[in-house]
C-alpha cells in the first residue's frame, strides 16, 4: 500500500460614568434611566465576551509543535515521487538534504509508514485528550498520505521505461512531490502560527472524521 509513502485584540469600549447634580436645576427633564447607558454597559459587556472567547480559543504552543510535524509524515512517505525533480533541480537538492537523516530513518524500515499510520490515528486522532486542532491536523496528515495510495497503484500499473509514458510517469511524480512540498511548508508554517490549515481535497474529510 502507498500508506508507507509523508487577533487584534478588539480595542477597550470607554466606560461612561455619570457625575452627580449638585446645586443647578434644569429647564430639561432628567432622566433617571437613560437608555444610552443600558446600550454602552450591553456593547461593554459584549466587548469583554468576544475577548475572552478568543483568549479561549488560542492554540498553545505544544499543539502547535505536535500539528506542524505531522506534516513530515505524508511528506516523507512519498517522498521517493520527487526522484526525477530533485535530480534534475539543485535547489530541491539544497531545500530536501537537511531532511535526509531524519528521510533515512523513515525508510529505514518497510512498515514504518504503516506503524506511524496505526500511531498517529489510534494514539491522537482517537484521542480525546489530545485538541480537536492536533487531531484535524494529525487527521490531515493522515488522509493526504492515504491519496498516495493512487498514484502508487497508476505507477505500478504502468510501468514505461522510455517514450511518451515515461514522460507522463515523470509528470505525475513530480506534481505528486510538488503538492506534498507545499501541503507540508502550508500546513507547516500555519500550525506554527497556531492557523488552522485546510489542505485541498482532504479537509472536509478529517473534518468528518474528527469528532
Amino acid at each position: 500500500m502507498a500508506i508507507s509513502h509523508l487577533v487584534s485584540p478588539l480595542p477597550s469600549l470607554p466606560f461612561f460614568q455619570t457625575g452627580n447634580l449638585t446645586g443647578r436645576s434644569s429647564s430639561l427633564p432628567l432622566n433617571p434611566n437613560p437608555q444610552f447607558s443600558k446600550s454602552s454597559l450591553s456593547r461593554g459587556r459584549a466587548a469583554t465576551l468576544v475577548l475572552r472567547s478568543k483568549g479561549d480559543d488560542s492554540v498553545d504552543a505544544s499543539d502547535r509543535i505536535i500539528s506542524a510535524v505531522c506534516y513530515f509524515y505524508p511528506f516523507f512517505d512519498g517522498i521517493q515521487y520527487g526522484k526525477f525533480i530533485i535530480t534534475q533541480y539543485q535547489p530541491f537538492q539544497i531545500l530536501i538534504q537537511p531532511l535526509f537523516p531524519a528521510i533515512k530513518a523513515f525508510k529505514s524500515f518497510p512498515f514504518n509508514g504503516f506503524l506511524i499510520f496505526i500511531a498517529l490515528y489510534f494514539v491522537v486522532v482517537r484521542n480525546s485528550n489530545f485538541s480537536r486542532y492536533v487531531r484535524f491536523n494529525t487527521m490531515q496528515a493522515i488522509v493526504l498520505d492515504v491519496l498516495l495510495i493512487f498514484p502508487d497503484l497508476l505507477e505500478r500499473s504502468f510501468n514505461p521505461r522510455d517514450g511518451f509514458g515515461l514522460d507522463v510517469v515523470m509528470s505525475l511524480d513530480s506534481t505528486v512531490f510538488l503538492f506534498l512540498l507545499v501541503c507540508l511548508i502550508y500546513g507547516f508554517s500555519a500550525c506554527l502560527f497556531g492557523l488552522t490549515p485546510r489542505l485541498p481535497i482532504v479537509a472536509d474529510a478529517a473534518d468528518r472524521q474528527v469528532l
